[in-house]
C-alpha cells in the first residue's frame, strides 16, 4: 500500500471561506451546523406535517446535516423522474436548528440570513412564521427579534417545497442549499445591502469614488438622533488609504465622496482589491471588498476593460457541480474558475439565476468578468423536457407562478446584493425569454424567415401570449436594474431575435445577447448601427468563434457551456449535459484543450489519437474535416504498426514530434475547417512527445494493466484519485470500483465525470465509486483541528493512503 503524508498551508482553507454574510450590517455568525432534516413523504400524516414547525416538536429522530444541503444528490436517479432535473427527484424537506443562546437588548435586534433555499421556502421561529420566499435563488433576511423568548430556548423551522420538481429546464436541487448566517446590529443600522460604491473617475494619479450609504431603524420611529459614521478605505495590505467621516440620520440615503492617490486598478492579471469599512457611532459596521475598473461598451469597437479593448471568451455555467449537486463549497469553485481561467476564457456567464456569493468574491479574488442573470422564466411557462432532451410531451410546471408578484424584488434583490462586486460587467434581465412560440409568438413567425436557429414549434400560435409583452416586461425590469444600479449596463439574452426585432426587447437594454445566431451579427449591426452586439450563448465550433474574433463590432462570446452540467440530460441514463469544456469532476476535455488553442495567449499544445481511416488523403480528405475534430482522446495504446492519426492542438504554425525520444520523420497538415494540425503515425509503444516552437509541450505514455491506486490532492478539499500501472502510468480505460475510507474529516461526494454513470448519487453520498478514464475526484470537509486519513481500495490492485 502507498502511503503519503502532505502538509498544506492553512490558508488554503481560509482563503476560500466568507468573513461574514454578505448583509452590509451587523454582526453574522455562520450557522451551518447542528440542523437536523426529514425528508417528508407523500404520505406522511399531514397534520404531524404542519406541526413541524413547533419548538416542542420531537425531532430527535431526524437526520443530522450540516449546510449547505442538497437532498437531490442524495437520492438514486430514477427514469420515473424529469429528465429536465437529470432524473432526481424533488419534494418536501423539513430543516430544524435550536439556536445557540441569544441575549435580549432593547436597543439591538437578531436576524436570520439565507443566502438561499430552493425553493418555496417558509421560515419561522418558535411556530411563527417569519416569512416565505418562493424562489430559490434569491438571499433573504428575517428580523426574529419580535419572536425570540427570553429563556433562550429558540427553534428555527423552515419548511422547503420543491414538490414541483420539474419547474426548471436544469437541475436546480432541493434544500437549504447555501449558507445561513445569524446577525446581530443594533435597532438603528446600516441598511440590508445598502453601502455600495461607484468609480466616478480613475487616472494613474487619482480616483474618486462615490460611496452611497443607507440606514434603517427596525423601530419605525422618528425620534432618533443623527450620528456619526465613519469610512475607512484600505489597501491589500491593510493600510490605510482614505478616511473620512459624516452624519447620517436613521433612516437616511447619503453619498461621501472618496479620493484615492495613485489608485490601482482591478485588472483581469491583476485583480486587486481594497477594502471598504464603513461603520456608525453605535458599533454597526459593513465590510465590502472595492475593485477600481472602468467599462466601455461600443457599437463599432466592443468591449474595452480600463480602456483597453478585448474579446470577451466567455463561458456559461450552472450551479451545480456534479455529485455535489447545488451545495458546492468554494474551494471547489475556485479551482474551477482557475482551470477555466488556464484554457483562456475571462468571462463567465451565470447561468440563469444568481448564483451562491462565495462564487462573485471568487471571481474578484481570481480576475474573472462575470454576467448576473436574473430567470430564464417570465410571466408564462417554458417546456420543460421529461424523457429527454427535446424527447417526448413536455411539462410545464415552472417558476412563472410567482413572477408577476415576486420578480420586480428578486431583480431588485439580485442587483442591490451583487452590485459590490467588480467582477460584474453585465447585468442580465432574462434568458430565451423570447423562445419562439415557447410561449410567446408573433406574425412574423409565419413569415418563412430562415434564420431562426432555435426550434420554431409551428408558426405564428396567435391564442399563444403575444411577443409584444417581452418588450413592455424588459422596459421595466431594466428600469428597476438602472434605478439601483446604472454603472455597468443591462442586457439580456435573446433566441428569437428575428422575432424580438418587432418589439421593444432589444431597445429595452442596453446591450443585446444573441443565442446562437451569428448568421445575424452583420445584418443587425448595419440595421441597428447603435446596437451593441455579442454573443450570449453560442457553439464550440470555429466558425462561431471566428464570427467574433475576425469582427470588430462584436466583442464576445459565451460558450455553452464551461462545464458539464446536471439536468437537461439526454435519454435516460444520462444524468446531465456534456456540452463543457470541463467535465462534472472538473476535469478539461480535450475541447477544453481545443479551446485553450484557440483563446490562450501562452503557447498551447495537446495531441490527440484515433486510429486512422484506411480511405481517402491521409486518412481523410482534407479541408473537410473529416476524421479531424476537437475531442480526440489523449490515448496511446493501439497495435504495433497500426496507422493513428494524430491530431495536435495548438496556437502556433507546426509542431514537432517524437517517438522514444526520436524525432519523427512526418509533416503536420492544418484541418482548414478547425485550424487543428493533423498527420498520421505507425504505432510503437512507448511515449508519443508533442513540442512546439515556443516551449509549449504535451506527452501520451503507453500503459499497461492497472496495478495500483495513486493519491493526490492539491487543496484542502479535493483528493484526486487514480489507476496506474506498475510504471505509474495512468491507466485511461481503467473502471475499477474504488471504496474509500475516510478520518479526520467528511466525505461530501465521489464524482467520476461520468454524465452516464447513473450510480453516481443516491446513497447519502456513498464511499463508493467506479473511476472513469481511469480517476475520479473525492471532496473531502476536513474536521477543525483533525489530521484527515484517506485510505482507498480497490479489488486485485495495491490500495493507497494519504494524510494532510
Amino acid at each position: 500500500m502507498l502511503r503519503q503524508k502532505i502538509a498544506l498551508a492553512a490558508c488554503l482553507l481560509i482563503g476560500s471561506m466568507q468573513a461574514e454574510a454578505q448583509v452590509s450590517f451587523g454582526e453574522a455568525q455562520l450557522l451551518d451546523n447542528g440542523w437536523r432534516f426529514l425528508l417528508v413523504d407523500s404520505a406522511r400524516n399531514v397534520v404531524e406535517s404542519n406541526t413541524m414547525k413547533d419548538a416542542a416538536f420531537d425531532d430527535s429522530r431526524w437526520r443530522r446535516i450540516t449546510l449547505p444541503h442538497d437532498w437531490g444528490v442524495e437520492l438514486p436517479m430514477s427514469p420515473d423522474e424529469g429528465s429536465c432535473q437529470g432524473y432526481l427527484p424533488g419534494g418536501i424537506g423539513w430543516y430544524r436548528l435550536l439556536l445557540p443562546p441569544i441575549s435580549q437588548d432593547a436597543e439591538a435586534c437578531t436576524f436570520i440570513y439565507f443566502e438561499g433555499a430552493y425553493n418555496h421556502s417558509k421560515v419561522y421561529l418558535n411556530g411563527q412564521l417569519l416569512g416565505s420566499r418562493p424562489s430559490g435563488f434569491s438571499s433573504f433576511l428575517y428580523n426574529m427579534t419580535p419572536y425570540l423568548n427570553e429563556d433562550g430556548q429558540n427553534v428555527l423551522a423552515v419548511r422547503v417545497d420543491h414538490s414541483q420538481d420539474a419547474d426548471s429546464r436544469w437541475y436546480t436541487g432541493s434544500g437549504i442549499n447555501r449558507h445561513v448566517w445569524l446577525v446581530k446590529a443594533p435597532a438603528v443600522h446600516l441598511a440590508q445591502w445598502g453601502t455600495a460604491y461607484r468609480l466616478k473617475q480613475i487616472n494613474d494619479r487619482r480616483a474618486v469614488v462615490d460611496v452611497d450609504i443607507e440606514t434603517t431603524d427596525e423601530r419605525q420611529t422618528k425620534t432618533a438622533l443623527k450620528q456619526k459614521v465613519t469610512l475607512e478605505l484600505t489597501d491589500a495590505e491593510g493600510h490605510i488609504v482614505v478616511k473620512t467621516a459624516t452624519t447620517i440620520g436613521a433612516q437616511e440615503k447619503k453619498t461621501v465622496s472618496l479620493s484615492i492617490s495613485q489608485p490601482q486598478r482591478w485588472t483581469l492579471e491583476q485583480p486587486y482589491l481594497y477594502t471598504l469599512t464603513t461603520r456608525l457611532q453605535n458599533g454597526d459596521r459593513s465590510s465590502v471588498k472595492v475593485g477600481l475598473r472602468t467599462l466601455e461598451f461600443s457599437a463599432d469597437h466592443g468591449f474595452a476593460l480600463n480602456g483597453e479593448w478585448m474579446k470577451i471568451k466567455g463561458v456559461c455555467v450552472h450551479d451545480d457541480a456534479g455529485v455535489l449537486g447545488t451545495a458546492v463549497p468554494a474551494e471547489v469553485w475556485r479551482r474551477r474558475i482557475r482551470e477555466l481561467k488556464s484554457l483562456g476564457a475571462n468571462a463567465i456567464r451565470l447561468s440563469h439565476n444568481p448564483h451562491a456569493p462565495e462564487l462573485y468574491d471568487i471571481c474578484d479574488e481570481e480576475g474573472m468578468l462575470v454576467m448576473d442573470e436574473a430567470s430564464d422564466e417570465w410571466e408564462f411557462p417554458k417546456r420543460k423536457w421529461l424523457k429527454g432532451w427535446n424527447q417526448g410531451r413536455p411539462g410545464y410546471e415552472g417558476t412563472y407562478t410567482y413572477f408577476k408578484e415576486w420578480i420586480d424584488r428578486d431583480v431588485a434583490d439580485m442587483v442591490r446584493r451583487d452590485r459590490c462586486h467588480p467582477s460584474i460587467f453585465l447585468w442580465s434581465i432574462g434568458n430565451e425569454v423570447d423562445y419562439p412560440n415557447d410561449p410567446y409568438t408573433h406574425p412574423i413567425l409565419d413569415g418563412g424567415s430562415t434564420e431562426f436557429t432555435q426550434p420554431m414549434y409551428g408558426g405564428y400560435k396567435p391564442d399563444q401570449p403575444n411577443a409584444e409583452r417581452i418588450g413592455v416586461i424588459a422596459q421595466r425590469l431594466a428600469g428597476i436594474v438602472k434605478s439601483i444600479d446604472d454603472s455597468r449596463p443591462t442586457t439580456g439574452a435573446l433566441a428569437g431575435v428575428v422575432m424580438s426585432n418587432q418589439t421593444a426587447y432589444p431597445q429595452a437594454v442596453d446591450v443585446v445577447g444573441y443565442n446562437y445566431t451569428e448568421s445575424r451579427y452583420d445584418t443587425d449591426h448595419k440595421q441597428y448601427p447603435q446596437r451593441i452586439i455579442y454573443g450570449s450563448e453560442n457553439r464550440h465550433d470555429l466558425n462561431a468563434w471566428k464570427a467574433v474574433r475576425d469582427k470588430e463590432h462584436i466583442f464576445g462570446q459565451f460558450l455553452w457551456t464551461g462545464i458539464d452540467y446536471l439536468g437537461e440530460s439526454g435519454a435516460w441514463p444520462a444524468r446531465g449535459s456534456s456540452a463543457g469544456l470541463l467535465d462534472l469532476a472538473g476535469y478539461r476535455k480535450p475541447n477544453g484543450w481545443y479551446r485553450a488553442a484557440l483563446w490562450c495567449e501562452k503557447p498551447v499544445c495537446y495531441i490527440g489519437t484515433q486510429p486512422a481511416m484506411t480511405t481517402g488523403r491521409r486518412g481523410g480528405r482534407r479541408g473537410q474535416g473529416n476524421n479531424v475534430h476537437s475531442y480526440a482522446p489523449d490515448l496511446w495504446n493501439y497495435e504495433k504498426g497500426q496507422k493513428v492519426r494524430v491530431m495536435c492542438y495548438t496556437n502556433e504554425p507546426t509542431a514537432t514530434l517524437l517517438l522514444n525520444g526520436r524525432e519523427l520523420d512526418v509533416t503536420f497538415e492544418r484541418d482548414e475547417q478547425t485550424e487543428i494540425l493533423f498527420c498520421d503515425v505507425d504505432y510503437e509503444p512507448g511515449t508519443l512527445r508533442c513540442e512546439t516552437q515556443q516551449g509549449a509541450s504535451y506527452e501520451l505514455h503507453t500503459f499497461g494493466a492497472p496495478a495500483a491506486l495513486r493519491l493526490t490532492t492539491d487543496s484542502l478539499m479535493h483528493v484526486f484519485v487514480e489507476v496506474v500501472d506498475k510504471d505509474g502510468n495512468l491507466v485511461k480505460t481503467a473502471d475499477q470500483q474504488v471504496t474509500l475510507m475516510v478520518r479526520g474529516g467528511r466525505l461530501l461526494g465521489m464524482e467520476n465525470g461520468d454524465i452516464m454513470d447513473a450510480t453516481a448519487t443516491g446513497k447519502a453520498r456513498k464511499n463508493q465509486l467506479r473511476v472513469n478514464g481511469g480517476r475520479l475526484v473525492a471532496f473531502v470537509a476536513p474536521a477543525e483541528g483533525e489530521t484527515v486519513t484517506i485510505h482507498a481500495s480497490a479489488p486485485f490492485i495495491e490500495s493507497a493512503e494519504i494524510q494532510f
